[in-house]
């Protein structure tokens, strides 16, 4: 295990140098675009020139890519401190603010891009000669409309967004991970078992975990502000929120309410309440950059191992052209369940004029959808569902991603 740690984090370095001095992309975009370049040119040297070390080299990334468990490491391990880390920066005053927009967005939205999605891939499948049962569809669906804000929130920091943009935006995608984490549980005991959940029982579990995780994590981090308030030593601090994190989605798991909704109160919570009142300037910044550092070195991971993951995938014609048709449908549906929504109502939320635009370039996918796709148990179904996910998340990345700051540039500076 320690080779595999020490092999990812110098992949990671490496990548991460070289392109801050030669390229210059977005962090997060940078290293997965040197990732995935590096993964597809040792497939393409097996294939092309299939000369023993070329091939070893293969099997030996492959056997990494296995090692790691995608799935596991990312829902299990970094997306409670990706969670809490990128909660800390939200501002709660912004965030009451506009409350109304990040609720309906992060909840109404994702279950409706859900359905639009999962039922429009049920409808096109079949064409392609794809047979895939409606409740694989909109898992599907479930598992590529949470967003991630990681890869566009210093786009739009550099392209200069408003705050209340950036909240919005922000504070959504913060949300719908829990939310969409949350529908995809449950939709995939209904694929497993094939036995739709009545209403009142998928409420139930929806409510359950929902806000069963919103009041934990409330708790969380009420209780890490009492005890950080009746110490004054930044070390000892630092530890205690670290402790918060892990030892709390653990917690979260075990009373199975949604971990990652608690671990976003909790930051929210932390990074606003606990910093004004219960730390002093010397702890409020070492815990700044403590978070600060796990928050861009865990990014930079999950990127490589995104780019990384695509030998763990199988592709043949037919599934490109399904990803790729899988990717315009997902963008369609962010149009029309936020970016219509915004552009009719968006001034009544206190939005900037083109925010519309913005909030629908800006919806990145990323390693969650992935790691949500890898978990489905082996079938057919799960090669196809992975296959589709992972175009999706790569088109979104590299077409979105690079056009997000333009689009945001364009929107504040000639607005509707």
């Amino acid at each position: 295990m320690l080779d595999v740690i020490g092999l990812c984090l110098s992949f990671t370095a490496i990548f991460a140098y070289l392109n801050h001095r030669y390229v210059g992309l977005p962090t997060t975009i940078g290293v997965m675009a040197a990732s995935l370049s590096l993964s597809l040119a040792l497939v393409g040297l097996d294939a092309v020139a299939p000369v023993d070390f070329a091939h070893r080299l293969r099997l030996a990334e492959s056997d990494l890519v296995r090692s790691l468990d995608f799935s596991k490491l990312l829902l299990q391990g970094m997306l409670s401190l990706l969670l809490f880390a990128g909660a800390m920066h939200v501002d709660l005053s912004m965030l009451a603010r506009h409350k109304w927009p990040v609720l309906a967005l992060a909840l109404i939205s994702t279950v409706a891009s859900t359905a639009i999605i999962g039922l429009t891939m049920h409808l096109i499948l079949p064409w392609l000669g794809i047979a895939m049962a409606l409740p694989y569809c909109l898992l599907f669906g479930a598992l590529i409309s949470p967003t991630d804000p990681v890869a566009v929130m210093s786009i739009l920091r550099a392209a200069k967004a408003p705050q209340s943009l950036e909240t919005v935006i922000t504070g959504e995608s913060l949300f719908n991970d829990g939310v969409g984490v949350v529908l995809f549980s449950l939709l995939l005991s209904f694929a497993a078992s094939g036995n739709a959940p009545n209403a009142q029982t998928g409420a139930l579990v929806l409510l359950r975990e929902a806000v069963g995780g919103l009041a934990f994590g409330w708790a969380l981090g009420h209780l890490l502000y009492r005890v950080l308030a009746s110490i004054d030593q930044y070390d000892v601090e630092v530890l205690l929120t670290l402790a918060a994190v892990i030892g709390g989605y653990a917690l979260a798991n075990h009373l199975e309410v949604s971990g990652p909704l608690a671990m976003v109160v909790t930051g929210i919570m932390t990074g606003n309440r606990s910093r004004r009142y219960a730390m002093s300037d010397t702890t409020r910044r070492y815990v700044d950059m403590f978070w600060e550092l796990v928050d861009e070195i865990l990014n930079a991971l999950l990127f490589v191992f995104l780019g990384m993951e695509v030998l763990a995938v199988s592709f043949s014609g037919t599934l490109l052209l399904a990803g790729v048709l899988a990717a315009i449908v997902t963008l369609a549906s962010r149009l029309v369940t936020v970016g219509l929504p915004v552009g009719l109502f968006g001034q009544r939320a206190r939005l900037p004029t083109g925010a519309w635009k913005v909030l629908t370039v800006g919806a990145l996918r990323g390693g969650i959808s992935v790691a949500l796709a890898l978990s489905i148990p082996a079938s057919d179904a799960r090669n196809t569902l992975l296959a589709m996910t992972y175009l999706v998340v790569v088109v979104s990345i590299f077409g979105q991603g690079l056009t997000i700051g333009p689009v945001t540039r364009a929107a504040v500076k000639n607005p509707d």
